[in-house]
Formats: C-alpha cells, sequence, structure tokens
C-alpha cells in the first residue's frame, strides 16, 4: 500500500513546499505520496515564495512545479501522516478533525528531531532569506527521519 504524507504550514508557500520537495527527493515515489497545504487560504493556486525556490535550488531541491493549497477535512482521509510546522498550524488542522484516529494522524514535524519539546519549524515570510536555510535546515533532518521510517 502506498504511503501518504502532508506537509503543512500557514499559507503553504515557504515550510510546507519545502519539506515536500525534501521528503519527495529522500522517498520512493511508488511507495510514497507526498503533498503539502496551508490552514489559510491567502496563497491558494500560488507559486512557492522565490525564497523557499531559492533556497531549494542551492540544495538540489526543484519546488517550482508546486502550487498553494487549503488544508480540508477530506486530507484527513487522503492521508496517512500530517507534519505540522508549528502549534498555530496543528491546533489549525486539529479543530477540523472528526474524531481520535485522524487526531493521531498530525504531528509536529520537529518532533521527529526534538521529540516531546513542541518545537516548531518557524516561519521566515517577513524575514531574510538568512531565515529561509535555516527552516531548510531544520526540514532537511526532520524529513531523513520521515524518510528513513517510511523505507
Amino acid at each position: 500500500m502506498k504511503m501518504k504524507v502532508l506537509m503543512v504550514c500557514l499559507g503553504n508557500i515557504c515550510r510546507s513546499p519545502l519539506a515536500e520537495g525534501l521528503l519527495k527527493a529522500k522517498v520512493d515515489a511508488k511507495k510514497v505520496t507526498v503533498d503539502s497545504a496551508g490552514t489559510g487560504n491567502y496563497h491558494v493556486g500560488d507559486a512557492p515564495d522565490p525564497r523557499s525556490v531559492a533556497v531549494g535550488k542551492k540544495h538540489g531541491v526543484d519546488i517550482t512545479d508546486q502550487l498553494g493549497r487549503q488544508f480540508t477535512k477530506q486530507d484527513f482521509q487522503d492521508f496517512d501522516f500530517i507534519y505540522v510546522m508549528d502549534n498555530s498550524n496543528y491546533r489549525n488542522v486539529i479543530e477540523l478533525a472528526s474524531s481520535e484516529e485522524e487526531k493521531n494522524k498530525v504531528s509536529l514535524i520537529l518532533d521527529k528531531v526534538f521529540p516531546n519539546e513542541e518545537a516548531s519549524v518557524p516561519d521566515p515570510y517577513t524575514g531574510g532569506y538568512h531565515g529561509f536555510e535555516n527552516v531548510y535546515l531544520m526540514l532537511d533532518e526532520a524529513t531523513d527521519i520521515i524518510a528513513e521510517e517510511l523505507a
């Protein structure tokens, strides 16, 4: 059975597209599907932030084919694992859950690196390029662990 993983941030143009691109590059596409979404509807249909595209490209990860979309209740049915970037995203996603089973699919992505610390991937949107590089490095480490677990 093909596993399905969803990465979620606020607008789906900075953090979750990088997480999607990183994990896609590390898993067998025949065995794992990876997508991303935002809890907000601010950037539906938009390409990833140019700074996310640039930092991905610098590290050999192409995210230019992605388009922003909003998280929906249907995502609980469509995905096995839902990784959120911060506590606000977590609360927004959990609010839409209809059961414990759905809630159990959702976790903070940095829990993979820092278990039980509720660490967040900071939103780099309002900052400079350096913030995107830091986000990339955090997500690279977390997606290494996720990819290994899915293998």
